[in-house]
């Protein structure tokens, strides 16, 4: 009897890492699969013949045309600013270089467009605010508001090289020719990945090609649902959108594997520091890459300041927040804690190679590549029914909506904390006996506890600052702030817009400092 009672425990510890990746990997696919299915599906429910005929109209092709090319325009200069910033401030060894790079970075962690609203204030009424509205002007905003993530990737590739082969190419080579003859050829996996997804973001981007009055492609998909209530039409319009995003993930699984290898056991080694009087022309150039990182990410907040200071914005915010503030931290807590707890077990899963994480570390990818619009028409199909109604009329939409979007940045950012340690305590402890779960809640999570709450907290910031999602299926008087302040910018007076962005502002400057700190207590006390 006592041997046919341990059967079942035993079957149970065997079978627990498989069941719970099983388990992980099918919540993925229902949040990623189950909007673009119904989606799929909606069209051709309807007249699918019809709606798919919209997709020959010579000005959807325009509009795609267009779309393609601002975000392509984009991504180049996202790469011609961020590269040489990353080569930079991944060798550098001054002071401040972490403030220097966090500074760099605050303006992807903030929705685009209100990056172009800050630009359109700091202008002024002189003419170069005529330059902002026009096809360059949105190029030059999402290019400068997504080159710090090239920056970060290419830094931190740039950190993973060995001191040694940087002195060894210094010993007979000038600083120039071993930037581009050695740390670029090995940082290109890393900026090609960072060019990847700037192009994505800039050709999902919504709200700076409509505040600087250029018609693009997504903004076609919304005024068909938003505006005529066609989702007929507003689906089909999707699918030049997913072929996009999947060759997008096709890209990203060749280039993938490269920078997260890049990101291992060498990533806390520096480079001894240089002389202490550096030349007058080094500290020009110095100079000069000081402005070119932090004159984007300060300027326009500069302008959102000047703004809502000029027009007595602040005694005027309490009355138009409303339950905004609320809302968004609400459900971007709730999604960053659903996508921690996923990428707990999916993060560990992909650095040790297990196939089912793969597979749902691929589905995570696809769920950010596809355009915003494409997502969000998907979860508008998926739960807008009279059986799901509780759920489309609550925060839970949101929240599924930023899993979808959004896991991949908590796997990932898991994954790298993981690929950092040795897998040797782990195999100890399955050699005495612990299981997976035992491993799981005792070694791996105590270990990279530090990497959890950095995944946490990027998670928390990408949900905080959505916009192209959230707009088109957010609860009723649930909206969250960045969409509050997209709607009121037609009407609401700038000077309440600029003091409604800095509370947006506020908010993500405080999560993005519990960031620095989580990086000086991981500085001053490795795992």
């Amino acid at each position: 009897m006592g041997a046919h009672t341990l059967e079942p425990a035993r079957w149970w510890r065997r079978r627990q890492e498989p069941l719970v990746l099983a388990v992980v990997a099918l919540l993925v696919a229902a949040a990623v699969l189950v909007p673009l299915v119904s989606l799929a599906a909606g069209v051709f429910a309807r007249d699918g013949a019809a709606a798919f005929a919209v997709l020959g109209s010579p000005r959807v092709r325009t509009l795609f045309a267009r779309s393609l090319a601002l975000a392509a325009a984009a991504t180049v200069l996202a790469l011609a600013a961020g590269l040489p910033l990353g080569l930079w401030l991944g060798r550098a060894t001054f002071r401040g270089r972490r403030v220097v790079l966090l500074v760099h970075a605050f303006p992807l962690f903030l929705p685009p467009f209100l990056v172009a609203l800050g630009w359109f204030h700091l202008l002024g009424r002189t003419g170069a605010r005529v330059l902002l509205f026009g096809p360059a002007g949105v190029g030059a905003v999402l290019g400068f508001a997504f080159a710090p993530l090239v920056t970060a990737l290419v830094a931190l590739a740039v950190e993973a090289v060995d001191p040694a082969l940087v002195d060894a190419a210094r010993a007979v080579a000038r600083p120039a020719r071993v930037a581009t003859h050695v740390l670029l050829p090995l940082a290109w996996p890393a900026a090609a990945l960072g060019g990847l997804v700037v192009f994505v973001l800039a050709f999902s981007e919504l709200g700076v090609p409509l505040f600087l009055g250029v018609t693009v492609y997504p903004a076609e998909v919304f005024v068909r649902l938003a505006a005529f209530g066609n989702l007929a039409e507003a689906t089909a319009l999707c699918v030049p959108l997913v072929a996009v995003g999947w060759l997008v993930l096709v890209l990203e699984r060749a280039l993938g594997a490269r920078p997260l290898a890049a990101l291992g056991l060498r990533s806390g080694l520096r480079a001894p520091p240089p002389p202490a009087a550096a030349p007058r022309g080094r500290r020009l150039a110095r100079a000069a890459a000081l402005s070119l990182a932090l004159a984007p990410a300060l300027l326009p907040l500069a302008g959102l300041a000047w703004r809502a200071a000029a027009g007595h914005a602040f005694a005027h915010l309490g009355g138009r927040l409303g339950d905004s503030v609320a809302t968004s931290l609400a459900a971007g807590a709730a999604g960053a804690t659903a996508i921690t707890a996923l990428a707990l077990v999916l993060g560990h899963a992909v650095v040790r190679r297990r196939r089912v994480a793969a597979v749902a570390d691929a589905l995570a990818v696809l769920g950010f590549v596809v355009p915003a619009t494409v997502l969000a028409l998907g979860l508008v199909a998926a739960w807008n029914r009279p059986a799901t109604r509780l759920v489309y009329g609550s925060l839970a939409i949101l929240v599924l909506g930023f899993v979808a979007r959004y896991a991949v940045v908590g796997v990932r950012t898991f994954a790298v904390a993981v690929a950092q340690a040795s897998p040797h305590l782990e195999e100890a402890a399955a050699a005495h006996g612990g299981s997976y779960l035992q491993r799981l809640a005792r070694i791996v999570v105590p270990l990279h506890a530090r990497g959890a709450v950095a995944a946490w907290l990027l998670a928390f910031l990408f949900c905080l600052r959505d916009v192209e999602t959230a707009i088109l299926y957010y609860p009723p008087g649930r909206d969250p702030l960045p969409v509050r302040i997209f709607a009121l910018e037609a009407n609401g007076g700038d000077a309440l817009v600029a003091g409604l962005s800095l509370v947006q502002v506020a908010l993500t400057a405080a999560a993005l400092a519990a960031v620095a700190a989580l990086l000086l207590v991981r500085r001053r006390h490795p795992a």
